[in-house]
Parts: C-alpha cells; structure tokens; sequence
C-alpha cells in the first residue's frame, strides 16, 4: 500500500516538522526570563507570574496524550495544522494581554497547542522515513528541541532589550506561522480519512487522566505557586485519580491508553526509563545553580553562561545521536547512552569539587549527549515497530513520560540536596556544605541511572531473541 506521507520529499517535510518540535520548545523556555519585568509590569507577586510558566508546562502536560489520540484518529496533518492555529491564536491573545489573568489564559491555551506541536512531529516522522533512517529523523527532532530551549532565554532577553515583554510572545506567534505555511505546503494529505465518533475520544478517561495530571503538576511544582492545597493532599489525590483511571481504562471499549500497550514491555520499560532520565535531566537544572552560585560565587550572568552549555551540546549532539542509532541499532545505544550518563553524572559530582566551574563544564560536555543518546534510541525503539494507528498516542505517551520525569525532577531533587545540605537556607551555608549536599545529590542520581540500566537489561533478556537483541 503507498504511503501518502511518503510521495513528498522527506526534507521539507522533515523541516516543517522540525519546526514545529522547535516553536513547542521556544514555547516552554522564552517566558522564563520575563518573569522579573512582568513582576512589574503587572505589580504581582513571584509566586503569581510563575503561573506564566507553570500553566504552559501544565496544559502540554494534561493534554499531550490525548493530542497524540486526536491524531490517530482525525489524521495527524490535520489535528497538528489545528494545534498550530490553537498556538498562534494564543500567543496573539498573550501579545495582547491587559492583565496578568488573561496572558495566564493565553498561555494555558498555548500550552494545549504546544502539546500537539509536541506531540505529533514524532509520529508523522514514522509514516515519512524507512526505518533504517528513523533514528536519524529523532535526532533531528531533538536537536531542534535543543535548540529551542537554548534559543529562548536569549530570545526573550534581546527583545527586553529592543522592546517589551509582549514582543516574546508576538515573536512566538511569528514563529506560529512560519511553521504552519511549511506544513501546509510540504505535508501531505492522508490517502484515507478516519470517521471517529465521541466514544472512541475516551471522554471520561481523558477526564481522569486530566485530574490526575493537574494535581501531579501542582504537588510538584514546589508549593504550587499559591495554591493553598498541602502538597501531601495533592499527591495522594493523583495517586487516588492515577488508580482510577487505569480501572477505567479496562473498562471502556475505546480506551486512551490501553492497559494492554503499557504492559507490553517494551513500552512500559521504555516510558518508566523515560520518566527517570527526565528526572536526571531536571536536577542539572534546579539544582546546578545553586553549586554555581553558593559553592563557586559565580554571578547570575556567569551562572546563565554555564548552563547554556547544555543546550548548546544537546543541540550539537542530536543528529549525530540520530545517525548512531541507525548505524549501531537502537537497543545498543540505548545501553551506551545510559552507561555515558552514569559516567556524565560521576563526573557531575566530583570533577567540580576539584576543577572548579571547568569541570562542572567538562561534566555536561560528557552528559548532555548522553541525553540525546538514550532518547533518540527510546524513540525510536517505542515508534518504529508501533502500528500506525496506535503511533500518535505512543509519542503522545513518550512526551508524558518524559514531562513527568522532568516535574518529578523539579520537587524531588531540590528536597534531596536540601536534605544533604542539613538546613532550608542556601544562602548562609557554609561553602563546603553547598558542595557536599550538590555532589551527594548527583551520586544518588547515579543511582536512578543505574535502576534504568536495570530496566534495560531487563527488557533485552526477557526475550528469546536477547543475544540477538543487544546486537541489533
């Protein structure tokens, strides 16, 4: 059977796709430094304009899933051209914000656009390239996602400079367009057209799923930036709803997750892998600066400078990542990106106690493209034996897992190195105690590594074929 997708040339499709994956990513990181001007721009509080962000990063949580679903069954060109009008229309509402209620509107209604813009890009890059070359593809999404997480700060910080806070997110919009004109010029239409009804949409699932989601998101987002809700209540409320959904879910005749596809083990295996590695990656984030700061008496701009290396290896790393994982086969980059992150997070935790801010360097220099190493062959792995209609609401699954990890990794870690630390007050700590509590925190995050290498040998020798496996 021909594959519509595929009578287009796969570069220009690739590109649309791609910026797609990078106008989501810019999405996410161009609104953090403009928290301070709308603290004034607004007279609001921290804790209120954080809501700027947090309710981007809840909405691309809460929906992402079900963006993947509306996908498969509507047609992933057309649901992903609708996320990208949901995305312009939204930052133009944020643009043109008169006060802090609306632009948070405007950016939880970005966020459910920047959730198939997510979501998506995946799964139609399985439908466009062979499999000898989908490892390659991924690459390329996630350097663009690279991209735009290093991108936005700076973004965001020269338009302060040339104009205001509403140029961000006009820039945003901008952007918005771009990618929807290279869609709708370069994507092909689907050859066949899918008729689904409001059962095959799972509306009391995704209900729960959302539910549960929100209170995950508020338990983890460090008080909850002024919900007056013990975090201890908000986690057992998602607990209560995750378990509610899964019995739900064995019940209904068209379910958004399929219990079934979960305990598949390469799926499963695959999203908890996900959810620890989104977690390492988070705790070079939140708890990196305070080391920089505390520890090494670095500036908030030198400390900037520093963490953009990340991003800036990320982004060099993902093609080539991609191009690895063709030539050498998923399942064994799998097992050589998580034994380089292990290595990466040793050297996290002892090379800066010697070397300084060089050594914090050099650590993320050996990290950042062991990141890019594991996704691209975990994607790869989940998508490219996946059925075609059950492709959307596996990437969907792949983008939930990993935002998982990283809210998990933003409460989590924090509390273990202010566990380490002995004390809440960073700022009056000793410097060698700063040290210790960063160094102990990245030992203990070796160890998270260690349980998805677990995982990982678990999954590969569970099999017949296990020999066969690791030599793919």
């Amino acid at each position: 059977m021909t594959n519509t997708a595929q009578t287009r040339s796969p570069l220009p499709v690739l590109v649309a796709l791609a910026a797609a994956t990078l106008t989501a990513s810019l999405g996410i990181s161009v609104a953090s430094v403009l928290l301070p001007i709308l603290t004034h721009s607004f007279s609001a509080t921290v804790s209120e304009v954080q809501w700027v962000v947090l309710a981007y990063l809840m909405s691309v949580t809460v929906a992402i899933v079900s963006a993947g679903r509306l996908g498969d069954l509507y047609g992933h060109r057309s649901v992903l051209i609708s996320g990208l009008i949901v995305f312009i229309g939204a930052s133009v509402l944020c643009a043109t914000a008169p006060d802090l209620s609306l632009l948070i509107a405007g950016r939880t209604m970005q966020g459910f656009g920047g959730a198939i813009l997510i979501a998506l890009p995946m799964s139609m890059v399985r439908d466009l390239v062979p499999t000898e070359r989908l490892g390659t593809a991924m690459g390329l999404l996630g350097t663009t996602s690279a991209v735009g997480t290093a991108l936005g700060p700076s973004f965001g910080g020269a338009l302060l400079v040339w104009g205001d806070w509403r140029m961000a997110f006009w820039l945003l919009s901008a952007f918005g367009a771009v990618t929807l004109f290279l869609t709708t010029a370069f994507t092909a239409r689907s050859s066949t057209r899918m008729v689904a009804s409001l059962a095959d949409l799972d509306l009391r699932g995704t209900f729960v799923l959302v539910i549960a989601l929100i209170a995950y998101a508020l338990a983890t987002s460090g008080g909850a930036a002024g919900v007056a809700v013990p975090t201890s209540v908000l986690f057992t409320a998602a607990l209560m709803a995750f378990s509610l959904f899964v019995v739900v879910e064995t019940r209904v005749a068209s379910p958004l997750v399929p219990m079934t596809l979960l305990c598949e083990r390469r799926n499963g295996i695959g999203f908890v892998m996900n959810v620890l590695v989104g977690t390492i990656m988070m705790s070079t984030l939140v708890i990196g600066p305070f080391f920089l700061a505390f520890s090494l008496g670095l500036n908030a701009a030198l400390v900037g400078l520093v963490l953009a290396v990340g991003p800036a290896v990320g982004a060099l790393s993902g093609v080539p990542a991609g191009r690895l994982t063709d030539r050498l086969g998923a399942k064994r980059i799998v097992f050589i990106g998580l034994i380089q992150i292990m290595l990466g997070l040793l050297c996290l935790a002892l090379l800066p106690l010697y070397l300084g801010v060089w050594g914090y360097v050099i650590a993320l220099v050996v990290l950042t493209p062991a990141f890019q190493l594991f996704l691209t062959a975990n994607n790869t792995i989940i998508l490219r034996e996946a059925d075609k209609d059950q492709r959307g609401r596996l990437s969907g699954l792949l983008g939930l897992s990993r935002n998982l990890g990283l809210m998990t990794g933003a409460s989590a870690m924090p509390t273990l190195f202010v566990m380490f630390l002995g004390r809440g007050d960073v700022v009056d700590a000793p410097v060698e105690d700063v040290a210790y509590a960063f160094s102990m925190s990245f030992l203990v995050a070796v160890g998270l590594a260690l349980v998805a290498m677990s995982l990982a040998i678990y999954s590969a020798f569970d099999r017949p074929q296990a020999v066969s496996a690791l030599q793919e």
